[in-house]
């Protein structure tokens, strides 16, 4: 298969089936699963700018959704921002969280980043309880303010409006992960994670790649998390929680790390495989562990990602 094919042929194709996949499937909780496929897609494929791209074992990468969660809730529900103002704004206050975290961890290298990293998702987590005047603590913050673009209520349409600004938010997500990868900046990532020593040779900052990767990464991230407060009308601490970090963690991983296309693929896979299983009587919450035994399985078999695998595979 030749890399046309590969690279912007099938992803092309993909696109369009999603773009159409509405028209014939009218189920409500059906497009509410693409939704939050395409939302862990979002967040999978940015953690993969900095775990795959530049090698940075970023454990904290769901802060960067959890503060997204809470800038759109606080705005559109507290302060009163029409929500897509409040989506967007979330885009913004998580790379300057992923700057403070970026400080301590810029240096730091293996174990240590992980333990900071985890660290500092922890604190924040903390910091949301502890704030309960604002950010209604431990019992989050419910009825967010829903999307509205003059008359039209996106509430009312069988989640239609929902499906296409969360499709759109992915392929705009996607294509600037794609310019990065391709820009010198991409290239100099790749160095750094391969042959630090080389890339300092060549007179490239560790420290200030890794700071502007995790901001890049938190970008979009963050966007996804406002979305997510936007649409499911709810900001939980949950979101900090260490369940939906090894979800996201297992699409990256069984996607392929340092792809783009190998997260999304695993995203959408893996979100309609664990609702299946929840509807098999016995599974309920065996589920988790069928997708743990899978990640094994991928990781033991074909380490590079069934991505990977697929290209091996295709030649």
């Amino acid at each position: 298969m030749t890399p046309m094919i590969r690279n912007v042929v099938l992803p092309l194709a993909a696109l369009i089936a999603l773009a159409l996949t509405p028209i014939f499937v009218i189920d409500s909780y059906t497009r509410h699963l693409f939704i939050i496929a395409f939302i862990y897609a979002i967040i999978a494929s940015n953690w993969n700018l900095s775990l795959g791209q530049c090698g940075v074992f970023n454990f904290g990468h769901l802060t960067f959704f959890g503060v997204g969660v809470y800038t759109a809730a606080i705005l559109a529900k507290t302060v009163g921002l029409n929500p897509l103002l409040a989506i967007a704004a979330a885009g913004v206050t998580a790379p300057i969280v992923a700057f403070l975290m970026a400080a301590p961890v810029a240096r730091l290298k293996g174990i240590y980043v992980v333990l900071v990293t985890f660290a500092f998702s922890q604190l924040v987590m903390q910091l949301v309880l502890s704030q309960s005047q604002i950010t209604g603590g431990a019992e989050g913050m419910v009825r967010i303010p829903y999307l509205k673009i003059g008359d039209y209520s996106f509430i009312r349409d069988y989640k239609l409006g929902y499906y296409y600004l969360c499709l759109g938010l992915l392929v705009v997500s996607t294509i600037f992960l794609i310019l990065i990868a391709r820009s010198p900046f991409g290239k100099s990532l790749k160095a750094v994670r391969d042959a630090e020593d080389y890339a300092v040779s060549r007179g490239i900052s560790v420290s200030r790649q890794r700071v502007l990767t995790l901001a890049l990464s938190a970008i979009f991230t963050g966007v996804a998390g406002g979305f997510y407060a936007i649409y499911l009308r709810v900001a939980s601490p949950e979101v900090f929680g260490f369940g939906t970090l090894t979800l996201a963690l297992s699409m990256l991983l069984i996607g392929g790390v340092g792809t783009t296309y190998g997260p999304i693929v695993a995203a959408l896979a893996i979100s309609f495989a664990t609702e299946s299983l929840a509807g098999i009587r016995g599974f309920e919450e065996a589920r988790y562990i069928v997708i743990a035994i899978a990640m094994i399985l991928v990781l033991r078999l074909a380490p590079e990602g069934i991505l990977g695998l697929f290209r091996r595979l295709t030649g």
